[in-house]
């Protein structure tokens, strides 16, 4: 009868204690000596060894072993810590600084199973990707798996992720944007990168995606990346086919850990929904077009990289009530000043391109929702006002203006999706013009 020995089990062979650890099967166990380090780890044939393995047992301690006070709060540092080393099934808990919730371990647990982690993280708002995602980085380090995280994610997130990284699981990550590139380069010998310098990176997307920098990324990168909002880089778009590309890129290393983390993995685009699975395993991309008993197995595989859950879900851990009761309410804000004017002069243009079609049913409809979206730019932001209103002109900005724009707001901060885009008029129009000279934004320039 063959003994089977699960991850965390003591046994004894060859003269000494061993614990065992994942990855081992039915014949074959991968094992670390209780007293030994990670280099001292090894395989076990169960076949083939000389004295047969057998469960770890350790005598009852008697009275005559007794000792005094001193005695007592040494076993119990010792038993603590080697708890802490590797009896307990996870290495990482002694390194972080949150206590993760049972549901959150679910993306961890998924990922051991794993030999190499490829997993789309699709939970709700609020209920702890950044958290979950973190937590398989912390442990795959300290199991001495990966050597090396980056963290890719739109540049308004580089800080937050900085800061989790640090204060929760003691990771000290060092951000990399437009404005860092430079000064973390400096110095570093000619052969040498950023990402191998630095073993802990948090990247800006906007910056990291560009041809002249992806290169160099994709031959350095490490083997665990984390991709925060990663339903952004499936979608199509302007700017988004290159985030696409190093996505791409990046999952074609079969060794490379890869965990995706959105909050919404299917916004109604299935193409892209589907481009999105097939970074985990490209056989994904095909469940939308395959049928039948090939469908249903994809689907099976699928579920063994992807996990979601809704916050009515998390529920049934019975967790208590941890999500804040929502309460909804109305803010006014009165605009004033020069940007008041501008608004008025926006609106204004707007009516007359829409009285402009002379009762045309069809025509005005079309003006209509054009200037709503034109309008929808305004009210974003000023530097969104500026672009629309050139869209709408026609003014194609020079690639100098948009290196200069890179540099300054690591990235299009304030370019909205394509559905907010107005598109360009049909001719030109004085009034366009004048509205672009006196938009805020562009009177400072």
């Amino acid at each position: 009868m063959t003994t089977t020995f699960s991850p965390g089990s003591l046994v004894r062979a060859r003269g000494r204690e061993w614990i065992v650890l994942t990855g081992s099967t039915a014949e074959t166990i991968k094992v670390r000596p209780l007293s030994g380090s990670e280099e001292d780890t090894t395989w076990l044939n169960l076949g083939i060894e000389p004295v047969p393995v057998t469960e770890a047992t350790f005598p009852q301690p008697s009275p005559q072993q007794k000792s005094g006070h001193d005695g007592a709060l040494l076993l119990r540092d010792a038993l603590l810590l080697s708890m802490r080393r590797g009896a307990g099934p996870f290495r990482g808990f002694g390194q972080i600084s949150v206590t993760p919730r049972a549901y959150q371990l679910v993306p961890l647990l998924m990922a051991l199973k794993q030999d190499t982690v490829r997993l789309l993280i699709a939970d709700d708002v609020g209920v702890g990707k950044t958290i979950e995602a973190a937590l398989i980085a912390r442990e795959l380090i300290d199991r001495g798996d990966v050597e090396r995280v980056a963290v890719l994610c739109p540049p308004h997130l580089v800080d937050q992720w900085v800061t989790e990284l640090e204060n929760r699981f003691h990771l000290h990550a060092v951000a990399v944007t437009a404005s860092s590139a430079t000064r973390l380069e400096r110095g570093l010998p000619p052969t040498e990168s950023i990402f191998t310098q630095y073993p802990y990176t948090v990247v800006s997307l906007d910056y990291i995606k560009s041809d002249r920098r992806r290169a160099d990324f994709v031959r350095a990168c490490p083997h665990f990346v984390i991709v925060d909002e990663a339903h952004t880089c499936a979608a199509t778009g302007q700017g988004r086919h290159q985030r696409y590309s190093l996505l791409k890129e990046l999952a074609a290393e079969p060794s490379r850990h890869l965990v995706l983390l959105t909050a919404t993995p299917h916004s109604g685009d299935d193409a892209a929904f589907y481009r999105l699975l097939g970074l985990l395993d490209p056989a994904f991309a095909s469940i939308e077009s395959a049928v039948g008993d090939e469908r249903t197995k994809l689907r099976e595989r699928l579920g063994l990289h992807f996990v979601q859950r809704r916050r009515p879900d998390i529920a049934e851990w019975k967790e208590g009530s941890i999500f804040p009761d929502r309460q909804t309410g109305e803010l006014t804000y009165k605009l004033t000043g020069e940007w008041e004017r501008f608004f008025e002069a926006v609106l204004d243009y707007c009516a007359s391109v829409v009285e402009s079609a002379n009762g045309d049913g069809k025509r005005q409809r079309l003006n209509f929702w054009g200037t709503l979206a034109l309008m929808r730019c305004v009210a974003s932001s000023p530097h969104a006002a500026l672009r629309a209103l050139r869209t709408r002109a026609g003014v194609e900005e020079t690639e100098a203006e948009d290196d200069l724009q890179d540099r300054l707001f690591d990235g299009a901060s304030d370019s909205l999706t394509e559905d907010d885009i107005e598109p360009p008029a049909a001719s030109e129009d004085p009034a366009l013009k004048a509205l672009i000279a006196r938009t805020p934004i562009a009177l400072n320039q």
